[in-house]
């Protein structure tokens, strides 16, 4: 029996649709800029794929910009808005991912930006009032304003069309980091009234490499990378048609499953709260206990390190994560926990479990199987 795999919120693996479609164009040659006959084959692939994931995400064709993943699509949105309009200010909400928060704190650091967390209540969502009297201070000087629509370690689910609705009263444009949403929830670029969205391949079930950041109309962010121009003059760069190909059957696949994937993946992630909380009763369950992602179960371990959890776990064939980021050798404490409210010692003891399209009951009842023995373990290391 292989290991149970439950970080698909880390990466995914691929979906047969996006390897098929990928493998198809790798053995074709053609930039996609070139004008013979193999560049415009190219750039038919590009198109289409364009069109695909403009569909599946409820925009235009021309809303999306092909990036080369979500950390670029993120800089792209949070520096080009920044840059674009020219005011001071940034309000960016406290549990982003650093994909969107180094982006702000470097332009705080070299271009004078003042970065304003937006403050999360003990489940990490931001409350509108919050947003609204961060704006209502100095509406004339905000840049944008950028919250996540679910986030990555707990999965809490943003108010993301009550936050956008609030940002356009002033006429600020709001940027969303949508990777860990597109294909758990519902999403729709136009519905949700979002000015820039950040989607990626590889948390879809598409290639490594490749994303998109979705730009509505009127919104034309200075670009980051100057070169050929190739995506609208804001984005430049050979566009690697396979990879996109890939990341268009991913999108289409895992949108037209969403409702079928989040009813499984709910069930699956109900048990598994369930069953670990039976092992370990005095568990803690972080983020949202309703308005979650789906296959998002984030857990806190009185007593244990998570890092140590994490081995001990691997060791038993079960692969999950951390909320933690390691620098230099360090574990730090996660930012998003902290931001929740908790203390330095549960945010490093906790760990997240993520499902996903490949995930099954026996790998829940591999967690339930072992991890009351590790936690145990966990506590005596601890204690020694």
């Amino acid at each position: 029996m292989g290991a149970a795999y439950l970080d698909h919120a880390s990466t995914t693996p691929m979906l047969p649709e996006a390897i098929q479609a990928m493998t198809a164009q790798l053995g074709e040659v053609g930039n996609p800029s070139s004008l013979h006959a193999a560049g415009r084959r190219a750039r038919r692939v590009v198109e289409e794929s364009r069109e695909t994931i403009a569909c599946a995400l409820g925009a235009r064709p021309s809303e999306v910009v092909f990036t080369a993943g979500g950390t670029e699509a993120d800089n792209l949105a949070i520096k080009g808005l920044y840059w674009a309009r020219k005011r001071p200010r940034i309000l960016i909400s406290s549990v982003e991912h650093h994909a969107a928060l180094d982006p702000a704190h470097w332009l705080g650091d070299h271009h004078g930006a003042r970065v304003e967390l937006l403050e999360v209540d003990e489940q990490g969502r931001v409350h509108p009032e919050t947003l609204r009297e961060a704006i209502a201070r100095d509406p004339d000087d905000v840049a944008l304003v950028s919250v996540m629509w679910a986030n990555n370690e707990v999965g809490t689910v943003q108010p993301v069309r009550v936050l956008a609705a609030i940002a356009h009263e002033y006429g600020i444009p709001f940027h969303t980091d949508a990777v860990q949403a597109v294909g758990q929830l519902p999403v729709s670029f136009a519905e949700s009234g979002v000015d820039a969205m950040t989607v990626s391949g590889h948390k879809v079930g598409g290639p490594v490499g490749v994303g998109a950041l979705l730009l509505a109309r009127g919104v034309d962010p200075v670009p980051v990378l100057h070169g050929g121009g190739q995506e609208r003059d804001i984005r430049s760069g050979t566009l690697d048609a396979p990879a996109i190909a890939g990341f268009a059957a991913a999108v289409e696949t895992a949108v037209a499953r969403q409702p079928a994937t989040a009813e499984r993946l709910s069930a699956l992630r109900d048990d598994l709260i369930e069953r670990v909380r039976r092992a370990v009763p005095d568990v803690v369950l972080n983020g949202d206990p309703v308005n979650r992602l789906p296959g998002n179960a984030h857990f806190s371990f009185p007593g244990c390190e998570g890092d140590a959890l994490l081995m001990l776990l691997d060791a038993k064939g079960v692969e999950c994560s951390t909320g933690s980021a390691c620098s230099a050798g360090v574990a730090q404490p996660s930012h998003v926990l902290l931001a929740m409210g908790q203390d330095g010692v549960r945010a490093r003891g906790s760990l997240r479990f993520s499902l996903g399209h490949t995930s099954v009951e026996e790998d829940v009842d591999r967690v339930a199987d072992v991890i009351g023995h590790v936690v145990e373990r966990a506590r005596r290391a601890g204690l020694s």
